[in-house]
């Protein structure tokens, strides 16, 4: 009887108009958000797969584009153009300082004005870089560097966690405040999700002004968890700066047993180009909370030779900055392209871009870790490897626990250090930054780095894929439909 109850109730005609009009509405903005998707996705692929989708299964399919569907933050371009017309003072004279110290590199094919284009941000001369080998290195270089501060310390990871170094980073920055030190320190919510509220109470209570970088800001951005700040910057004074791959979790320390050795990079920058990563600092932290920091320092001394620009990616740009800038580096090789990344997910233009680099004789070789993070990408991984490969491109596999730096050499003297790795996330989702730079010691400290790094690589075959089972090839086909979201 009840079953029949429900059949009737179900069968009644007001139920059944009420599913039509709803359904109707569904159809109607599952239309709307395809013609949105038509006129905004960045590839005519993700445009045709969410048009299809959208209008094919609105139910199932809109939740998804309320999420993953845009690809521009227009938040952040907001409050970027506001803050450069509220403080039009701070731009000017980081703008003034850096023309000041503009690099004076030879630049036949325009190469190099077309990076600072894309950048926002001069070539600058002057600056001492310093490579930072994993993370005993690199952590020890940000304490002593926090340790010596005098006025200030901005702080920002993408992961902030609540262990062992995360609680040592928190004793170091309680203890500058208590000298007087004034310390800001920029998490993303997304990366960071498992950081403790007792963590932020205690990092308040000591007078730690510790933000979240709140992607989901604003009503427009409340599902937008899509977006996630990826950059890992630590500044002292406006003196010296730190960027790289690694976070703060004991995992990055090699701490993980299931992980093992964690291999990263970082670096050390003193000299004008710490200006230029304080700038940026500047920017998330103004998004962040709605106010300016004031008390900077933006007068750094010129401290060594290198000639360095910082290129920050995001998807506030108008165009695809990150990459952009490893098309460029990829197209400048005449002798070597090598590159480390966790994560091979490129897209079309870099793609070509390799080909024709080993095409034209140059050794492009691929360092990637063989054992995954994040499996979906790993899977993914193969699907592009069988797709670049087969024109002299070698392809590595980290087997000396896992493999997240975030570098790449060109020829014997162009470096990149950063956070931006080989994936669709990092062109067009991510906040992320990267150290490019034109020194030739540096860049022997690199090709060393890599050289020692290839030692602890097993060298694999582009179709690998091949002789894997059908279930794994199967995987990797699905896992590279995935890959705009991965």
């Amino acid at each position: 009887m009840k079953h029949d109850s429900l059949v009737e109730a179900l069968t009644e005609p007001s139920t059944l108009g009420l599913a039509a009009a709803i359904y109707a509405l569904l159809q109607i903005a599952g239309i709307y958000a395809a013609i949105h998707a038509v006129f905004n996705a960045r590839s005519s692929q993700g445009s045709t797969a969410w048009a299809i989708a959208l209008i094919s299964a609105p139910l199932i399919a809109l939740p998804f584009y309320f999420v993953f569907g845009r690809n521009r933050f227009l938040g952040y371009v907001r409050s970027r153009r506001m803050l450069d017309s509220e403080h039009a003072d701070v731009i000017r004279q980081v703008n003034s300082f850096c023309d000041g110290v503009r690099s004076t590199l030879p630049d036949a094919r325009g190469t190099l004005r077309s990076l600072e284009l894309l950048a926002h941000l001069p070539f600058t001369r002057g600056n001492k870089v310093r490579l930072l080998v994993d993370g005993e290195a690199a952590f020890e270089a940000i304490f002593e560097a926090i340790d010596s501060a005098k006025d200030y310390l901005l702080v920002q990871f993408f992961i902030l966690r609540d262990d062992q170094l995360g609680r040592k980073l928190q004793q170091h920055l309680l203890r500058k405040v208590q000298d007087g030190v004034t310390v800001n320190v920029l998490f993303d919510e997304i990366g960071s999700h498992k950081l403790s509220g007792r963590y932020l109470r205690e990092c308040r209570a000591g007078g730690i002004d510790i933000r979240p970088f709140r992607t989901t800001k604003g009503l427009s951005n409340r599902f937008q968890i899509n977006f996630r700040n990826h950059r890992k910057i630590v500044v002292a004074d406006g003196r010296i700066a730190f960027l790289g791959g690694l976070n703060v979790g004991d995992e990055y320390l090699g701490r993980n047993p299931r992980v093992g050795h964690w291999r990263d990079t970082f670096a050390s920058v003193e000299g004008p180009a710490a200006d230029a990563l304080q700038l940026i600092f500047f920017e998330d932290w103004h998004w962040a909370s709605g106010e300016v920091l004031d008390k900077l320092d933006w007068q750094v001394q010129v401290s060594g030779d290198a000639d360095v620009l910082v290129v920050p990616g995001s998807p506030a740009d108008r165009l695809e900055t990150c990459n952009l800038m490893f098309v460029s580096a990829i197209n400048s090789a005449t002798k070597r392209f090598w590159i480390a990344s966790p994560y091979f997910v490129p897209n079309d233009e870099v793609v070509a871009a390799l080909q024709l680099a080993a095409l034209r004789g140059v050794d492009v070789r691929i360092l990637l870790p063989a054992n995954p993070d994040h499996f979906l990408v790993y899977l993914a991984s193969f699907s592009y490897m069988q797709r670049t490969g087969g024109n002299g491109i070698r392809f590595y596999r980290y087997t000396d626990g896992f493999m997240h730096q975030k570098t790449f050499l060109v020829d014997d003297i162009a470096t990149g250090i950063g956070t931006a790795n080989l994936d669709t996330r990092s062109f067009r989702l991510n906040f992320e930054i990267t150290l490019l730079t034109i020194d030739r010691t540096l860049a022997e400290d690199v090709k060393a780095m890599f050289e020692n790094d290839f030692q602890s690589s097993t060298l694999v075959r582009h179709d690998a894929l091949e002789q894997r089972s059908f279930l794994f090839r199967l995987g990797a086909k699905g896992a590279r439909l995935l890959s705009p979201i991965l």
